[in-house]
């Protein structure tokens, strides 16, 4: 179970995600999705997010994608510091280690499941198991 945060601790995270999302340049639809919110939530409901009106469902599912989504973000930050038009090429363009699917069409068909596969290819601490600890 994850923690649950104070209000104005999910707005920061809101704003940051909905900032992430947007530099990939997802449809509010597209953004529930990814997101995993709960069923009902309107595209119009996304501007309430971007304007810091609401803060996201803190539900297992949404924080989950939230952490996956955010890890995605930094990776792709770190590896293509200077440039948002590669890090926005590398989730759109097919993948060898995807059998040539985009790394975004994984994460829609997969849902958490393909957020962590993702996640675990463009950043490679994620993944990484100790040898001698198995953690």
């Amino acid at each position: 179970m994850t923690k649950q945060r104070n209000n104005e601790d999910m707005i920061q995270i809101t704003k940051a995600i909905i900032a992430y999302l947007d530099e990939w340049r997802l449809s509010p639809e597209q953004m529930i999705e990814v997101l995993g919110l709960p069923e009902g939530t309107k595209p119009r409901h996304i501007q309430q997010y971007r304007n810091h009106d609401k803060a996201f469902p803190q539900t297992e599912e949404v924080m989950t994608r939230i952490e996956h989504i955010s890890g995605i973000a930094d990776a792709l930050r770190t590896t293509f510091p200077f440039s948002q038009q590669m890090r926005h090429m590398w989730l759109f363009k097919p993948h060898r280690r995807f059998r040539k699917k985009r790394p975004i069409e994984v994460i829609f068909n997969e849902g958490i499941h393909g957020l962590m596969r993702v996640r675990v290819e463009v950043d490679c601490t994620y993944g990484w198991v100790d040898p001698v600890t198995g953690k």
